[in-house]
């Protein structure tokens, strides 16, 4: 077969240590690829006025996959700070990289498993009547709207006279209606039947898929009344396609709250953006953390593959590293079951899963350590190491 060209973004902080440590494991499990890289994140914003250059743009619509590792993000105020002199008041406005790739590249499903391995010390577990406790085995796969929502990027503070106008023509803006401008902000959540149908179809392909015996919506249509209930109404629709697999309802706090109560009931999510982020990293949080949450941004063409996890600046520095590529490592296997290299995928997840239960090398956070350099002398091992380590059971 031959080589392909893979567009590698390490982007801030800690994604220049895992996406060199993941590309080191793709290649030891025979993994053959040239990879290109790809300007991005906090650096371009503060120089150049855009966190993802056009260069970067048009070498992923040129080779259709890239391998992500983290961004930087900071509010308004605070990146128009750190926007280069000349650059400032020149009209740069700061969009988060990952979401103007998601809308460039229509990456409008994102997929992002939740999966405990055996043995890993972070994993939840759940306190039995007899002063005894039971682990839970969580199996959570999210599909998260990856495009609309609320971070469909439309919003405005003091929005301009035609905006307040339309605003006026619902009654329940009527209390607002009042309010001075500079002091008014206004987010607008989009849903499109379209997007809400291709999510929630792609929700049942994958539960038929791998065996999963629900796909629950997690919205709040009892509230958010238009744009929860077209997402939900999407989902009853395409249930009765797929018979063998049950279609649940929960409100996104509800859900929450179950989060601790019943994990391993769940198998299947399907969510609008902000809801399935919040989802998602609530059940990350069941299976050891952002140290394990990989996810995937698929669209019909092109494809991003990313930890879940910030930058951790502080972290980056750190000589020898401390953070855990594991997120990344399982990210990298999604890439390559979306290349069709299902066999070396499988081969690293159990090397990760072998790892994990083994139990000899763990990263700080599995040790349940404060960062720092300090944490090697309290038996935490090396983000190098634990690659080695994985890289030795393949």
């Amino acid at each position: 077969m031959a080589s392909m060209t893979i567009v590698a973004m390490p982007g801030d902080g800690i994604g220049k240590v895992v996406l060199p440590e993941t590309v080191r494991l793709l290649e030891a499990a025979g993994f053959k690829a040239d990879y290109v890289h790809g300007d991005i994140g906090w650096e371009f914003w503060c120089k150049e006025g855009n966190a993802l250059p056009d260069r970067t743009i048009a070498l992923l619509d040129k080779h259709k996959v890239g391998l992500f590792g983290a961004i930087t993000s900071k509010p308004k105020e605070a990146a128009a700070r750190e926007l280069d002199p000349q650059l400032q008041g020149k009209g740069f406005q700061y969009f988060s990289p990952i979401v103007t790739m998601r809308q460039r590249f229509d990456l409008d499903v994102c997929i992002r498993p939740c999966k405990a391995f055996k043995g890993n010390p972070l994993n939840f577990i759940r306190k039995t009547p007899d002063g005894g406790f039971v682990e839970p085995n969580v199996d959570v796969v999210v599909f998260r709207q990856n495009t609309e929502g609320m971070y469909a990027g439309i919003e405005w503070t003091n929005p301009p006279e035609e905006v307040r106008k339309a605003l006026a023509t619902h009654k329940k803006f009527k209390p607002f209606a009042a309010v001075e401008g500079a002091d008014l902000a206004v987010s607008v959540r989009v849903t499109t039947r379209a997007a809400c149908e291709r999510i929630a179809h792609e929700a049942f392909e994958y539960a038929r898929k791998f065996g999963y015996k629900s796909v629950t919506v997690c919205e709040k249509p009892n509230v958010v009344r238009e744009t929860s209930g077209m997402m939900e109404n999407a989902a009853k629709r395409l249930a009765k396609d797929f018979p063998g697999v049950a279609l649940w309802s929960n409100n996104i706090d509800a859900q929450m709250m179950w989060l601790t109560k019943n994990p391993e009931d769940s198998g299947v999510i399907v969510a609008t953006n902000l809801f399935g982020d919040i989802i998602s990293d609530g059940y990350a949080g069941l299976v050891g953390g952002l140290g394990f949450a990989c996810s995937a941004n698929m669209g019909k063409s092109h494809a991003v593959f990313e930890p879940t996890h910030g930058s951790a600046p502080k972290y980056e520095k750190l000589n020898p590293s401390i953070v855990n590529p594991i997120a990344m490592h399982l990210s990298g296997c999604m890439m390559l079951d979306h290349l069709g290299e299902n066999d070396k995928a499988t081969r690293i997840r159990n090397a990760v899963a072998a790892v994990v239960a083994e139990g000899k090398v763990r990263t700080y956070d599995m040790l349940r350590l404060k960062g720092g350099p300090d944490v090697f002398s309290q038996g935490a091992c090396t983000t190098q190491q634990m690659t080695d380590a994985i890289i030795a059971r393949l």
